[in-house]
């Protein structure tokens, strides 16, 4: 698995880094997520995958070919 994050249409949200927090985190001043891990662990991609689904405003991209 492969993720993205696309941080314009980011809104701050933070339903990705209630699911998956070894992979994505916020900044401090604005809530913007941040990618702290593009090539999750197997084990990691079922919650991945749920906070790709849930995000707002569509920011996470995966690609299941890496």
């Amino acid at each position: 698995m492969k993720v993205t994050v696309d941080e314009e249409k980011c809104c701050g949200a933070g339903q990705c880094v209630l699911l998956a927090p070894e992979v994505f985190d916020q900044r401090d001043e604005d809530g913007i997520v941040i990618l702290l891990d593009d090539g999750p662990a197997p084990a990691l991609h079922p919650a991945v995958r749920e906070a790709a689904s849930v995000c707002p405003a569509a920011a996470i991209a995966l690609s299941e070919d890496a």
